[in-house]
């Protein structure tokens, strides 16, 4: 079984911002492999089906992002999913817009969401860092991330959300370095 956590803010004022990108991806993996509706569970909205014969449950936590933790943590738990099994998609300032990095394990990186998972469930999970770019000034990084992708960016990074659904059961069949390669080209 696989778990594929979206990190974000709940909210509708939050929508379609930097910060809430692993939120938008999620969705789009729920809407592609036609899982289940979103339910809400473990402190946040859940669904299930399977991709390329693998189960898999994707999470949204209902919780700020410096509580993604508490979902993350009890749905682990709850179903026992190892650490290689959890991917955490989420929005990562110190990459260029739209560029993409798959990493496991390692720190946190200022980034409170996943300083929360750490805390809960340790550090050997695997994250998709999707990049939303930097402000310039480390004095502007919340509101940043709290902003909304420009006009110029939206069709780039909804074509990179799209690829990275698309590309989802190659990570699921643990091939990382295949899943940047397909990415990569298809931009």
């Amino acid at each position: 079984m696989f778990l594929l956590v979206g990190l974000g803010n709940p909210g509708k004022e939050y929508e379609k911002t930097r910060h809430n990108v692993g939120f938008m991806v999620i969705d789009e993996i729920i809407d592609k492999y036609s899982l289940s509706s979103p339910k809400t569970k473990f402190h946040g909205l859940i669904s299930d089906g399977k991709i390329d014969g693998k189960k898999v449950i994707t999470v949204k936590p209902n919780t700020f992002m410096n509580k993604s933790g508490l979902s993350v943590g009890e749905v682990v738990n709850f179903y026992k999913i190892p650490l290689k099994n959890t991917i955490i998609f989420h929005d990562e300032i110190d990459l260029n817009c739209c560029k993409i990095r798959v990493k496991s394990g390692g720190g946190h990186g200022g980034h409170n969401g996943l300083r929360d998972i750490d805390e809960k469930i340790g550090k050997d999970y695997r994250r998709v860092r999707i990049g939303v770019g930097h402000p310039g000034d480390k004095d502007k990084v919340s509101g940043y991330v709290l902003n909304k992708f420009s006009k110029e960016e939206q069709p780039s990074i909804e074509k990179l959300i799209d690829n990275v659904s698309s590309n989802i059961p190659i990570l699921l069949g643990e091939d990382e370095s295949l899943f940047m390669t397909k990415i990569s080209e298809a931009k």
